[in-house]
Order: C-alpha cells, then structure tokens, then sequence
C-alpha cells in the first residue's frame, strides 16, 4: 500500500470513529449526511490529487525542454497556497524560511530589513537599531536596485544574498518612496540581532513616565517586559508609554503572557476556526497580573502595528486599561500555522481568526486610536525637496566630518540645510540625527509628536475619565454598522423621490 493511500484509509477510519460516537437517533439523518458529504469531498480531493500528480509526471517526461522537478513542486506549491486569495496563507521558500529563523532566534550580517517580493523588493519591516532602521528604510519602501542589480525580475532568495554579507561591508541601495521619491542609502551591514524590548524613563517628562518600546513579540518578550515592569516598580514610576508602533507582531502566546502582566481578569484574546481545535479563549489570571494599579497607561500605535501588536492593542483598548494614541493599526485579525516541508522548505496556513474582549475581529479593519495624531511628514510638494537632499550626501558627509555631535549642532547644520531643502526643521533634524546620533535613538521627542501627546495625556488629571469615556472595538464596529445602514436608507429613499 503505498504512503498516500495509508492516508487517506487512517483517515477513513478516523472519521469512521468519530461518527461511531454520535449515538442519538434524532442526529442519525443529520450523521449519514455528513458522512456522505465528508466522504464525497475525500474521494474528490484524492481524483484532483491524482490528476496533479498525472499532470507533474507527463510535464516532467514530455516538456520540449528538459525540466527540474524542484521548480515544478514550488510553483505548485505557490498555486496551490495562491488559489486561496489569503495575502497570509503562502509558500515559503528556503531563503524565507532562513528569515523567519534569523528575526527569531539567530544572527547574520546585514542590514537588517525585513523584505517581500511584489513588482520590486518591497521593505515590510526595519529591525530598530540596525543600519536599514537608522538610514530612515520605512515600510512600505521599495529597493529598486542593490548595486547595479535591478530587483524587478530579482527573486527573493536573491535579494536576500545582495543585502547579507560580512559585517562592516557596504551595500548600496536605490529606494522608491511613495509614486516618485527616489534616493540611494549607502548600508554598512552589521551583525544583526533582533531586539524585542527597549526600556527607560523619559527624562523631559513629568514625573517619572516609563517608557516600553516592545518591537517584536518572540519567546522572550514576556520575561524582558516583566525586567522593564520590575525596573519600574522598583524606581517608582508614575505613568507608563507602551509604544507599539511599527511591531509587525510574532507569537501568540507571547503576546497573551505579556496582556496579562496588564489585564486581571476576563478574557484577553480569543480564536475562531473551522476546526474546533483551533478556537480556544486564553483568559487573564490574576496571580499573573504584575502591573501596578492607578498607574496611567497609553500606548502609541500606526500603521505598522499588525497581528500580535494589534492583540494587545485591542485587550488594553477593550479593557479600559489603556488609552491609545496614534493612528490606525494594520488590521491583521488571522493567526497563521507555519509548517516545515522537505526541501528546507515551508507554508504558512491560516487557521483561525482572532477576536478582541468585545468580540470585534479587526481584519483588514485595524484598531483606531482613542485619539489621532500625525508625525510630522512630507508634502506632496515637498517630495522633490527630499529627493534632492537625500541624493546631495549633504547629512551623510556632515555625519561623517566629526566625531559626538551635539543637539546645538544638529539644530544649527538643520537651519544650515533649510535654505536650499525647505522641509520641516523637526524632520531635518531627525535625519541628520539618524546619520549622525551613534548608537541607538531610543526615543527622540523634538520629531515625535505622537510621544508628546502620549506624555500629555499619561500625565494629564483628566486621564482617567478619557479612558471611562473611551468605546469599545465592538461598540465602534456597531455604530459604523449603524451609521452605514441609516446612509443606505437615505441612498434609497433619495432614490425613489427622484
């Protein structure tokens, strides 16, 4: 019997059972229609199984030119996976699977952004504190060249070379920002390591406001919050900034250890899927709960936050444990299984959607906040300006000209540059910051408007009634509902009078 037909009859036979367990004569109907139907969509997807693998093997043997079989199997593999519409449901080649391992667990020289293959190599994400992150690679950006290569027909695998390599070795990149923004950043890639949280105290603020940047969620995130948290206990803070901005997510169960350091009872996040084994609820418990009382917490979100960033987010948001300051987050309410295949290769399954303590699922929807605040930014207008300016090297050779710049010098090299590349002086100063700032900026409140208002609300007498007055995801999501209903009966009774 061959390993494929062992399959399906242990599957048979599991299913056999199953039904063998639902004794009530009432369900008998109901029990041999399911049983017909299961056993119909078996036995299709064993004819469709057969036919792929009779379609392989004459492609193989009948091809005009010789073909290597690997090629085919991946891109069956990506058709198969594509067929499902699902942007987070996808095969993963080897250099992706290396990836995901790199961002989670090992090191590697390089520069420290996170790619994806659309038309061009499409940045998702720059890891904080490496050389992509302090050259200004934002999401979203596209690396149209690497070197001299165009990255149009570059695959991913290949892309991913041209960007590693030895650590203090330079790479140049060409970037398109927006429709017409392009620049090259020349990279010095570093050994990579993927931090998880940054903590301290904002210094300017009142009082004593913590700050915890979490940036990814890992294995590790919990216990290096709950070293923050101790941190902070022990120093006496007064309020508490949790800035999620920009955290591309990671692993569930990190994310629930870590809401329940902040959140004592209730559910914190639940899931939904086909599968009864894949819906669960995960519940806060009060012995885990290490965050103080009648401390002021508000966390900073955008567009950059997505799925286990968004988890939180939501928990704190539905709870009232938090008040939320930025702009809307992603939207990514899916969880996705990832699974090793043969050839050092892999898939990512959708298996579940995931739900917030109100019961609002936010995919392709994101997670408001309780108030909207920009970062300051380029115009439509200016965008030739910060062309120039980056093409010019003008920051890049100022960085280099001198050893421990100060914030006066930064401030008068920016006046310096605003005669000829009349942007704004907050995000002049933030670039040559960048390139000229050793080391890690762990937070830089001249540029950051959202921090600001973060601090102001934290520290603010009337914070408390804010977050009473604060609706939840659900509530939000109702009310749209509503609103949406009330303008299709306008639409229809306008409609009718016309």
């Amino acid at each position: 019997m061959t390993k494929k037909n062992k399959i399906i009859v242990v599957a048979l036979c599991f299913f056999t059972v199953l039904v063998l367990f639902i004794t009530p004569a009432a369900c008998a109907s109901k029990v041999e229609q399911v049983e017909k139907t299961d056993l119909q969509k078996l036995q299709e997807s064993k004819e469709y199984l057969e036919l792929i693998n009779a379609v392989f093997s004459y492609v193989v043997q009948n091809y005009v030119d010789e073909v290597d079989p690997e090629t085919l199997y991946r891109g069956a593999m990506e058709g198969l996976l594509g067929s499902l519409k699902d942007p987070y449901t996808t095969y993963l080649d080897m250099s992706q699977q290396r990836s995901i391992s790199d961002t989670t667990e090992g090191q590697f020289g390089g520069v420290g952004l996170t790619i994806t293959k659309t038309d061009y190599i499409e940045v998702t994400n720059p890891i904080e504190g490496t050389p992509g992150w302090k050259a200004g690679i934002q999401i979203g950006d596209k690396i149209i060249k690497i070197g001299e290569t165009d990255t149009k027909d570059l695959v991913l695998e290949d892309a991913v070379s041209l960007l590693r390599g030895v650590p203090g070795t330079d790479v140049e990149i060409t970037v398109r920002r927006g429709d017409s923004m392009e620049f090259n950043v020349v990279l010095t890639r570093a050994l990579i390591e993927v931090p998880t949280v940054k903590s301290g105290y904002i210094s300017e603020a009142p009082g004593k406001t913590a700050f915890l940047r979490i940036i990814e969620f890992t294995p590790l995130t919990s216990a290096r919050v709950q070293e923050a948290l101790d941190y902070f206990i022990e120093t006496g803070f007064t309020s508490l900034i949790i800035d999620l901005r920009d955290n591309p997510g990671g692993v569930l169960s990190s994310v629930e250890e870590v809401a329940d350091k902040f959140i004592d009872n209730g559910v914190i996040v639940s899931t939904r899927g086909r599968k009864s084994y894949y819906s669960d609820a995960y519940y806060a418990s009060p012995e885990l709960t290490t965050m103080p009382k009648n401390i002021p917490i508000v966390v900073l979100i955008n567009g950059g936050s997505a799925s286990a960033s968004e988890i939180l987010a939501g928990a704190l948001k539905d709870t009232r444990t938090a008040y939320l300051v930025g702009n809307n987050t992603y939207g990514k309410g899916s969880v996705q299984e990832p699974r090793g295949l043969p050839y050092e290769d892999g898939m990512k399954i959708t298996i579940a959607k995931y739900y917030t303590p109100s019961g609002a699922n936010i995919d392709k929807i994101g997670i408001p906040p309780d108030e909207e605040v920009n970062l300051p930014g380029v115009s439509q207008e200016q965008q030739q300006i910060y062309v120039d300016l980056m093409n010019s090297n003008k920051i890049y050779d100022f960085a280099n000209s001198k050893e421990n710049i100060t914030e006066a010098e930064i401030s008068a090299f920016a006046e310096e540059l605003y005669k000829d590349y009349p942007l704004e002086k907050t995000v002049l100063r933030r670039l040559i910051r960048i390139y000229s700032i050793t080391g890690e900026i762990f937070y830089d409140l001249d540029y950051d408007t959202q921090l600001q208002r973060a601090i102001e609300i934290a520290n603010s007498k009337d914070f408390y009634n804010l977050l009473e007055n604060t609706k939840t995801l659900l509530e939000i999501e109702e009310e749209k509902a509503l609103e949406e209903a009330a303008k299709e009966v306008t639409d229809e009774a306008e409609k009718s009078e016309n």
